[in-house]
């Protein structure tokens, strides 16, 4: 099984507002740079959408790490509360919708053609992936300004 590392971040001027998000895929010493954005969303949408396209692009089966800064996609999936809410219908514990649960489907879907693991790194502390997504991610909502 090949092993590739994809690197993501989504950003949103506002909340909602423009977002963009970049994913950096990584196989061996091949690189791939994938970015998108959207005229009116939120940051928790841009941060999905990063890991669905890196796992996406992918044409087989992979050992997958995915690295982000965002916890909610984190604890989302090392967390079980994505699982959680797919089983309850979508449907947060305490009853209330689950946002997202279009982007979380996706994702849970993507990520079961895998194996998957997740890594949290900090935001904006000097991670050259993690920052090279990041500048992916603000040309992308900078075309809807």
């Amino acid at each position: 099984m090949k092993e590739v590392t994809v690197f993501t971040d989504g950003a949103c001027s506002g909340n909602p507002g423009p977002g963009g998000w970049g994913a950096i895929l990584r196989f061996g010493a091949y690189e791939k740079e994938l970015s998108g954005g959207e005229a009116s969303t939120t940051n928790n949408r841009m941060e999905l959408s990063a890991v669905i396209a890196g796992l996406s692009a992918l044409k087989e089966p992979c050992r997958v790490t995915v690295v982000t800064d965002s916890k909610y996609v984190y604890d989302g999936m090392t967390k079980g509360w994505a699982e959680g809410w797919r089983r309850r219908g979508w449907r947060r514990a305490d009853g209330s919708p689950a946002l997202n649960s279009d982007l979380w489907e996706r994702l849970l879907d993507l990520a079961a053609k895998h194996d998957v693991s997740f890594c949290w790194v900090k935001g904006h502390s000097g991670h050259p992936e993690n920052e090279r997504c990041d500048r992916l991610a603000v040309a992308q909502y900078e075309k809807y300004k």
